[in-house]
């Protein structure tokens, strides 16, 4: 059964990849950023609404977001497509130096024009299949608008869009083929906002109240509460409005972005209350007004071990994907642009889902600058000091996702490197091994009912003393961070 269906999925994709690399290209070519991406979600709806599945779109309140169905009754497999790109990150396809299409434009520096094309050819050859194998079972594609800075999915499923899904899964580019198999981050962000009174800095600055200072004692004082929170914990900020560019005028608005990270909801929830009292005694230290704007949260990675198992499987059923020559050129002038740091952290992120086996498989990449064979699978408690918004959907069902080789060995995430190699054969290849492994864990999942339950009943007791409770209050809307 399982070569059988190794062998119909790999004909499958095989028909669809000139289709998938030019819708691939196509939202590469269009980079938006969150909740904004209109013409990627409307070209991933629109070819799915051609291919018979049913599509409704606005989910959420996100206009961006939506849900494609096809099949009926149980079990509901989803698969979630992302879709956003990063500001700031515009890059010339295929470039191995840092040349930008348009100064200060988007790019797709975490590869998301893949991510969701993936998705998008996962559900094409389940339905494929299912088409020949009749049997009870839907099939939904996720369009999940906002991973970066908006957790999209968050939103999704406080509203409960996943509440009558049996198992998602999902996966992420990167330059290995293996399992995310690590618990990750939750985050909140917020804006603190500082009123304060303009004034002459020269002649009356006694009469001004600077919002500025305000934000540089909050600053100050967050670096201060770095030595006491939990080691695992991290604490950014960025100054978002500085008041203007007079400096002899006292600043009477300014603005700063915080993230805050840890391992757990009710701790970042704990540190986010400091910060709060922190940012308060900046404005009475200034005689300005705070206003706080909670943005948005996500929860930590819940990882579902069984439904890991089974996905990889799958991910050595499939192998990794043969380069060509001009390939590997590429791949060799690429890898010369990345520090000695930046190939030590991608190699530490490999290891880690890998254990020992993990550590070992990468001391055989030395000198190697596209991985040959499949990452070693070992579960894992380490954490990933990132943040996905896929957490909250794993506390609320079985969820797995896996890597795929999209990129050069070393690839920093978010950088022109990866915006770089996201429009090219390197990465199309990756994106097809992706949209396989996750199509025949799918239908796995269809054909196998002890599978499932097994994945579910693993969840059930993650959350027997831990109930899931989404981390952005009720009152919170999408609709402030478009952009």
């Amino acid at each position: 059964m399982k070569q059988t269906l190794v062998d119909f999925i790999n004909d499958t994709i095989g028909l669809r990849l000139s289709q998938l690399v030019a819708i691939a290209d196509d939202i590469w070519d269009h980079p938006e950023t969150r909740f904004v991406e209109n013409y990627s979600a409307g070209l991933l709806a629109g070819v799915l609404e051609a291919e018979g599945f049913q599509v409704e779109r606005g989910i959420a309140g996100i206009d961006t977001a939506f849900v494609a169905s096809v099949g009926n009754g149980k079990p509901v497999v989803a698969l979630l497509g992302e879709f956003d790109a990063l500001a700031g990150l515009s890059q010339q396809a295929g470039c191995t130096f840092q040349s930008a299409v348009e100064d200060g434009a988007n790019g797709h520096g975490c590869g998301h024009n893949l991510l969701g094309t993936a998705a998008l050819g996962g559900v094409l050859a389940i339905k494929a299949w299912l088409e020949q194998h009749p049997q009870s079972g839907t099939i939904r594609f996720y369009g999940c608008p906002g991973e970066e800075g908006g957790s999209g999915k968050t939103f999704m499923a406080r509203d409960g869009v996943f509440d009558d899904v049996d198992a998602a899964l999902t996966w992420h580019p990167e330059t290995f083929s293996g399992m995310f198999c690590n618990q990750t981050l939750a985050n909140i962000q917020v804006a603190f906002s500082f009123k304060g009174i303009a004034a002459h800095a020269a002649s009356a600055p006694h009469l001004g109240r600077s919002a500025l200072d305000a934000v540089t004692l909050m600053n100050t004082g967050a670096n201060f509460l770095r030595e006491h929170i939990i080691p695992e914990a991290r604490l950014h900020y960025a100054v978002t409005n500085a008041g203007g560019s007079s400096p002899n005028v006292v600043q009477a608005d300014a603005e700063v972005l915080y993230l805050i990270r840890a391992p757990q909801v009710d701790e970042a929830q704990a540190i986010y209350e400091r910060v709060v009292k922190i940012a308060q005694g900046a404005a009475l230290m200034t005689e300005t007004t705070l206003t706080v704007r909670f943005g948005k949260a996500c929860s930590n990675y819940v990882p579902n071990r069984t439904l890991e198992q089974a996905m990889y499987g799958f991910v050595q059923a499939f192998g990794v994907p043969e380069y060509d020559a001009q390939e590997r050129i590429f791949a060799q002038e690429m890898y010369r642009t990345f520090s000695r740091e930046d190939i030590a952290s991608n190699m530490a992120n490999m290891a880690r889902t890998g254990g020992e086996a993990g550590t070992a498989f990468c001391r055989s990449l030395s000198g190697k600058v596209l991985t040959d064979c499949v990452a070693p699978y070992a579960p894992s408690r380490e954490l990933l000091s990132g943040s996905t918004d896929v957490g909250d959907v794993s506390w609320l069902v079985p969820t797995a996702q896996c890597f795929s080789p999209c990129f050069v060995v070393g690839t920093p995430l978010h950088t022109w490197q990866t915006v770089s190699q996201g429009r090219t054969s390197i990465a199309h290849k990756g994106m097809f091994l992706a949209a396989k492994v996750m199509s025949a864990t799918a239908l796995t999942l269809f054909t196998d009912s002890e599978l499932l339950r097994q994945c579910q009943q693993e969840l059930q007791q993650q959350r027997q003393d831990i109930p899931y409770r989404c981390p952005i209050p009720a009152e919170i809307t999408p609709s402030a961070l478009k952009g």
